[in-house]
């Protein structure tokens, strides 16, 4: 099977790295980074270009397209594609609203009675002011449209949140969900619904969840601490109510749908959907993950999802941690020199390789350090043992990433 994967950051790496162990797979990734560049032929194509894509996906005569980024799944990329006949993992443009807009996002679990925040979608300050006032601090103030991860403010401060606002344009502002979140990727061909392991992320810059949200700063797989019962609720009351709305409004969404959620007293409710994998998430999920993934994901493109074996998965536990360039996530240094990033389980996002070869930094998160072991702890111990041998000045890195769960201090609200 000829694989072609769009995207050049670490979601697309760890993408990589399981399409390029699956059987039979040639690899052909576009633009990709140095790390994807060691399992896969790369391509240069400007991947917010429909028309571009779909065309290089005839030239390189791809059995199928593999979509990581949101962006071009909301430009409509998957279309593209499969105008020209060939298998896509992606939504199309229609579907892909559901991250593409917060607004729809939110309409939609209204119409499937999905469990989530109350929420007021407006580009009006008086009304953004009004809705501040009556779900009360913290304040939750949410970009309408894509912002990479970083569009989401939640603060005690009002004139903050109202700054916030401001800045955005159209915003939803919604009640603050106690809880501890959970990040779920669901496999469909929009009929099927295939789960896979549990994750959690760490979205803020800080340790103990402290300063601005950033793209993600690192994560860990399974979650110890869910009860048995999360992922069949899930699906019941969330997953397959939204998949059948966006049927019910001609929009059949295909691909992986990215449940974000909080798990508070009243149970878990919907904080988003995204129409990709996460990232980091996706680094510690797939570590896990044994089932060949071309198969998988070409099986959810053709949709044969219901006639394929269920997942296989690896024991023991999974950990990522995001190393990050100086200043991040308010600016990002391009042009510093890493060393120590050698071998597995460095994987590439903000990365490029200098005119003399050497490994320097092109973005804001540039590593995530992925490690494995028996359990959560050993898991934590390796990946943190990876993250000393890299060489970055300036760098961020948090040092709490999975220690809760380890000391066993997360608790679901009674």
């Amino acid at each position: 099977m000829r694989v072609l994967l769009i995207g050049s950051g670490g979601r697309e790496h760890a993408l990589a790295l399981g399409l390029a162990s699956s059987p039979g797979v040639t690899l052909i990734a576009a633009p990709g980074n140095p790390g994807i560049a060691e399992v896969a032929a790369l391509r240069d194509v400007d991947a917010m270009n429909p028309d571009a894509v779909a065309a290089l996906a005839v030239e390189v005569a791809a059995d199928l397209v593999v979509v990581g980024p949101e962006a071009p799944l909301v430009a409509g990329v998957a279309d593209a594609v499969r105008a020209k006949g060939i298998a896509c993992f992606g939504p199309t443009a229609a579907a892909a609203e559901i991250e593409g807009s917060k607004t729809f996002a939110k309409d939609v679990m209204r119409a499937a009675g999905v469990p989530t925040a109350g929420s007021v979608s407006t580009s009006d300050l008086d009304e953004v002011a009004a809705a501040l006032d009556r779900f009360g601090a913290p304040y939750v103030v949410k970009d309408d449209g894509l912002a990479a991860g970083k569009g989401v403010l939640v603060t005690d401060d009002r004139d903050a949140a109202l700054a916030h606002a401001a800045a955005c344009g159209r915003v939803v502002i919604e009640e603050y969900l106690a809880g501890p979140e959970v990040s779920l990727f669901v496999i469909t061909d929009g009929e099927t619904a295939v789960p896979l392991v549990p994750a959690q992320d760490f979205k803020r810059i800080g340790e103990g969840d402290t300063g601005l949200n950033t793209g993600g700063m690192g994560a860990y797989a399974p979650l110890p601490w869910t009860p048995p019962s999360l992922v069949p609720d899930v699906l019941e009351r969330i997953v397959h109510p939204t998949l059948a709305e966006m049927r019910r409004r001609g929009r059949p969404f295909a691909g992986v749908l990215y449940v974000g959620l909080a798990l508070t007293r009243t149970g878990p409710r919907v904080i988003e959907f995204n129409a990709r994998f996460g990232d980091p998430e996706t680094q510690v999920v797939l570590a896990l993950l044994e089932t060949p993934l071309a198969g998988l994901l070409r099986a959810a493109a053709t949709g044969q999802l219901a006639a394929e074996p269920p997942l296989r998965w690896r024991s023991g536990a999974a950990v990522t941690v995001v190393v990050a360039s100086a200043g991040y996530p308010e600016s990002a240094h391009k042009g510093d020199v890493i060393t120590g990033a050698d071998g597995p389980g460095f994987i590439h996002a903000g990365t490029a390789r200098a005119a003399n070869g050497d490994l320097v930094t092109a973005g804001g998160r540039v590593l995530s350090v992925t490690a494995t072991g028996a359990d959560l702890a050993t898991a934590r111990d390796a990946a943190y043992a990876l993250v000393d041998r890299v060489s970055l000045a300036g760098a961020v890195i948090r040092r709490d990433i999975a220690l809760a769960a380890v000391e066993n201090r997360i608790r679901i609200p009674d």
